[in-house]
């Protein structure tokens, strides 16, 4: 993501330490006044709190391109980054989904345990720092499995 955003580079073309884990990488960022990562939410919230971790800063994207961080594209609590993400305001990429596949139309226990997923499975979502799919993106994936 870095080297896409550094002007269409390729990740080869960046220079710096690669850290390997989320846990790793924020905690390298901390410790670093000049230090700059990629990190999903749930690594740069605190998940109880939702104040940013620290230490880090939630670089603001300027999603329509008028040159500066207006204020809804800065964020420093979770509920506005999730809120943001849930309503497609934050672009895609760095935020996306996440994708399940199978080899063929998935029936028995693997279908099962995809419909929960897509259902009751929502509800662990945002305290493990994900964002939980619209009801409109719900009906879609779970169309898909019909």
């Amino acid at each position: 993501m870095w080297a896409k955003f550094s002007g269409g580079k390729v990740q080869d073309d960046l220079k710096g330490i690669g850290i390997n884990g989320e846990p790793a990488l924020v905690d390298t960022v901390v410790k670093d006044a000049l230090g700059i990562g990629y990190a999903n939410l749930n690594g740069v919230f605190d998940m109880t709190s939702g104040s940013i971790v620290p230490g880090m800063i939630v670089p603001p994207i300027d999603v329509n391109k008028n040159g500066q961080a207006d204020a809804e594209e800065i964020f420093k609590v979770k509920e506005d980054a999730f809120s943001a993400v849930a309503s497609g305001k934050y672009p895609s990429p760095p935020s996306r989904f996440e994708n399940l596949a199978t080899k063929g139309k998935p029936t028995g226990l693997a279908l099962a345990f995809i419909e929960w997923i897509l259902t009751d499975g929502q509800q662990y979502l945002t305290t493990a720092g994900y964002v939980p799919l619209t009801p409109q993106q719900q009906a879609e994936s779970l169309a898909k499995l019909k």
